[in-house]
Parts: C-alpha cells; sequence; structure tokens
C-alpha cells in the first residue's frame, strides 16, 4: 500500500522532518537562461536574513544573543532587507512568471513594512526606548495591548501582509503566476526559501509577544 503522511513515524510526527530531507537530497535543477550565481544567492540570502533577525530577540531576562539598545530599529531594517532575496531569485530565474510574482511579493512587503514602522513607533515612543528588553519589562503590569490596541490590530495586520499569509497571499496567486516568485527552484534552494518565509514567521510572532502581550512575562 502506499505510504501516505500518516505512516511515517508515530501517527505521521515524521513526516514534515522527512519532506525536509527529501528536499535537500534532490538534485537542483538550474533553468537554462538563469544568472546561476544570483539564482543560487537569493535563498541562501533569504534564509540567512530571516536568522540574523532573531539576534535581538530575548527569551527572558539575559537570554538574548545581542542586547541592543537600537533593537526594535535593528529588527526592522533586517526584515526589509528580505525584499531584496525575492526580488533576486524573481529576476535571475529568467522566467515571466518568477518576476511577476517576486514585484508583487516586494511591492507588498515594503508597503506594509510601513504601518508596521508606524505601530512599532507609538511603542516605542510611550515606552521611550528602543531596547526590547526594556520593553518587556515595561508591561510587567499592563500588557500595551490594552492601551495601544488600535495599534496592536494594526501591526498584527502589517505581520500578516509581511509574511504573506492569508488573507494576504496574492504574491504566491497559486492559479495566476503558478507558485510566485519561487516557481523555478527546486531541492535546497525551494527548501531554504520557506525555511526562511517560516522562520519570519515566527520571528514576527516573537515580536508581537514582546511588544503588545508582554514577552516572557505575565501581566
Amino acid at each position: 500500500r502506499r505510504r501516505g503522511p500518516n505512516v511515517i513515524g508515530y501517527m505521521g510526527l515524521l513526516q514534515p522532518l522527512a519532506d525536509g530531507l527529501k528536499l535537500f537530497i534532490k538534485e537542483t535543477v538550474l533553468p537554462t537562461n538563469a544568472n546561476t550565481v544570483l539564482f543560487v544567492l537569493a535563498p541562501l540570502c533569504t534564509f540567512i536574513l530571516s536568522l540574523v533577525s532573531w539576534a535581538v530577540i530575548p527569551f527572558s531576562f539575559g537570554g538574548v544573543i545581542a542586547d541592543s539598545q537600537l533593537g526594535v530599529l535593528y529588527f526592522l531594517s533586517v526584515s526589509s532587507l528580505g525584499v531584496y532575496g525575492v526580488l533576486i531569485s524573481g529576476w535571475a530565474s529568467n522566467s515571466k512568471y518568477a518576476f511577476l510574482g517576486a514585484l508583487r511579493s516586494a511591492a507588498q512587503m515594503v508597503s506594509y513594512e510601513i504601518s508596521m514602522g508606524i505601530s512599532l513607533l507609538n511603542v516605542c515612543l510611550c515606552l521611550g526606548t528602543l531596547n526590547l528588553t526594556d520593553i518587556v519589562i515595561a508591561q510587567l503590569d499592563v500588557w500595551l495591548l490594552f492601551p495601544l490596541l488600535p495599534v496592536g490590530i494594526m501591526f498584527f495586520i502589517g505581520c500578516l501582509a509581511e509574511t504573506n499569509r492569508h488573507p494576504f497571499d496574492l504574491p504566491e496567486a497559486e492559479a495566476e503566476l503558478v507558485s510566485g516568485y519561487n516557481v523555478e527552484y527546486s531541492a535546497m534552494g525551494f527548501a531554504l526559501f520557506f525555511l526562511g518565509e517560516y522562520a519570519n514567521m515566527l520571528a514576527m510572532g516573537a515580536l508581537t509577544s514582546i511588544c503588545f502581550l508582554g514577552g516572557w512575562l505575565s501581566p
């Protein structure tokens, strides 16, 4: 019988690991007229930038890689650089579908970063700091979500658009652009794009928790 997703491991729990391993051991297919160097570098750029943004995310008091006084500014700067990997991948693929998907994704990411920046500016002005650890400590008595509810909602919507989640998944547009900017990618490049995308989702969730839900502290 066919070994479906509920067969690999206990109740299919190992299926995601098996899928990821399968992608990494497959052959990377390079399009005929693609710019090979940029085509290979684009997913690496996206993945590395998504990991670098975690440097200023505090998991506890002192449990942070780089406790920068400009943590909010650093996070916004690094997350905005992710658009370059998307644009490079669309252009280097030499595919009109990939290029159109890259333009859509870049336009959406740049547009909604403005609303995210304004939301975080409100938080920083209220607390008088750009340090993410200080922002968490300042919420010991009350979460910022309650006094800044409209700002929190605007930031959450911006996070959804920044990470291409539903209903802001237009850059993928399966019906029109097949898959978006990564349509020509396979194997490791395809896996790195999705690893970077999900690392960004986790980072945005962590930043939302830190800025509006008190981080590791209870109210």
